[in-house]
């Protein structure tokens, strides 16, 4: 059985190591290419994140509890980006 897997290991050797080069490379895009992707996601939902205008209107109230008096359900969400109820700070100091 050592004679079979000796014989096996001397024919594919020379072999190996163009087949190892193509794995590491193929392995280091992926690699690359993954992170890529993430970069890129996370650029876009933080572009579509400040676009929500949450934090300018004058019924966010700032507490964790309630977040919104008028809408509290989609403050700070996505679905609060066309907000109807949408009024701007007039005065930041007063609310």
């Amino acid at each position: 059985m050592l004679e079979l897997i000796s014989f096996l290991l001397h024919g594919i050797q020379p072999f190996l190591v163009p087949i190892c080069f193509v794995v590491a490379w193929t392995v280091t895009i992926l690699v690359v290419l993954s992170l890529w992707m993430a970069a890129r996601d996370s650029v876009t939902t933080a572009k579509l994140m400040h676009q929500i205008p949450c934090t300018g209107c004058q019924f966010f109230t700032d507490n964790y509890r309630l977040k919104c008096t008028v809408r509290p359900s989609i403050a700070n969400t996505e679905e609060a980006i066309d907000c109807s109820d949408y009024q701007p700070k007039t005065n930041p100091y007063l609310y």
